[in-house]
């Protein structure tokens, strides 16, 4: 082991019964025009130990992994070591050379018919949420954030992006502003689409040029990103994956300990002078919109997607472990073109690329144990 609708009457027994059905579906009934409850606050930090095991049959090649490891430590999360074990022939940690994206890397030779590695890293994480009363000294490095304003391959800040962008904020005259809008823009133009495969590929362009915007994370906050930096405002997004159900009753906003593949969510943040890094995530709203309740909602001021709305804007939930913030990724050592994102296992042989995306060809699991005492 290496470290590194109008409603019918309802009677009591009609009610009961219809909570259970609700219920079932993992929707929780709530009153007419009363607002379920969801507010993350800061508070107690929670201590996760994430598994990640990749297993390949019938290989015919020498095979080669890649596995991300949690790369951030901040005020929502810390990272701390990284173990694993199995029959690679070498294992190491690396990282990508732009944005220290933390990967493990394992080769296994041609002989090794059954590659196998098991990963296992643990994190602290907790809810985040800004107090909008409050500003505070908020230094960070010119070139840094100068950094966080420029194009990647698939999120450029020009052309129709850039119209977008200013159309989206006018009027706004502050950063601020422009994020609010930018953010109200994006939940009310874009929707979950539950086809999309993974996570979604991320190209903001091409969603604009066709006016196709229905996504998922990776394309709808990302086009929150893209809009952010063509107007100067400092942003990212940040990938990673939801490790715990919400402790607020929202089944869409959480995920199952025992079986997280497909648990892959990535968030974004947004940086203002006077607060620093802000979290975001558009994208959720409009999860919970199109999949929280039995019938697709279309108004983010329904009662149940109004408080998901006002406290993704400036926070969200820590049940969730951060990989990365990394662009373009281009895997140590591999042969296969760059990845627009990193937050699925990869893996490659002298074939190609596997597809992370393809259970039957590509096996791998991922779990969460919660450190509780």
């Amino acid at each position: 082991m290496t470290t590194a609708k109008p409603f019918p009457r309802l009677t009591r027994r009609r009610l009961v019964l219809a909570s259970g059905a609700l219920a079932a579906t993992g929707f929780s009934p709530i009153a007419f025009g009363q607002e379920r409850r969801f507010d993350p606050q800061p508070g107690e930090w929670r201590t996760f130990d994430v598994t990640t095991q990749v297993e390949i049959k019938d290989a015919s090649d020498a095979t080669r992994v890649w596995l991300p490891i949690p790369s951030i430590d901040s005020a929502y999360q810390k990272s701390f070591e990284s173990t694993w074990t199995g029959n690679a022939s070498a294992a190491r940690i690396v990282s990508d050379s732009k944005y220290g994206a933390r990967m493990l890397y394992a080769e296994f030779d041609a002989a090794t018919k059954q590659p196998k590695v098991t990963l296992t890293s643990r994190i602290q994480t907790r809810n985040r949420a800004i107090d909008w009363e409050r500003r505070v000294e908020a230094g960070e490095d010119a070139a840094s954030l100068k950094s966080w304003t420029r194009p990647t391959d698939l999120m450029p800040t020009d052309g129709i992006v850039l119209d977008t962008a200013r159309e989206a904020t006018r009027g706004a005259w502050s950063d601020e502003a422009k994020v609010r809008q930018i953010y109200d823009w994006v939940v009310s133009h874009t929707y979950r689409e539950p086809k999309v495969r993974g996570c979604g590929v991320g190209d903001i362009k091409t969603m604009l040029e066709t006016g196709n915007f229905g996504g998922k994370c990776g394309d709808i906050n990302g086009l929150f990103v893209g809009l952010c930096r063509a107007v100067g405002v400092p942003a990212r997004d940040i990938y990673g994956i939801r490790i715990a159900p919400s402790q607020f009753g929202y089944r869409e906003l959480g995920g199952n300990p025992a079986k997280l593949q497909g648990a892959q969510h990535c968030r974004a943040e947004v940086y203002l002078k006077q607060r620093g890094w802000v979290a975001m995530d558009p994208a959720d709203v409009g999860k919970v919109m199109r999949l929280e309740s039995p019938e697709w909602i279309k108004d983010d001021r329904h009662p149940l997607v109004a408080p998901v709305k006002r406290a993704l804007f400036g926070g969200w939930e820590g049940n969730w472990m951060a990989f990365n913030t990394a662009h373009d990724v281009a895997l140590p050592g591999a042969r296969g073109a760059k990845l627009g994102f990193l937050m699925y296992p990869q893996a490659e042989n002298a074939n190609g690329r596997y597809d992370s995306l393809d259970p039957d060809n590509f096996k791998y699991t991922i779990t969460a144990r919660e450190i509780t005492g």
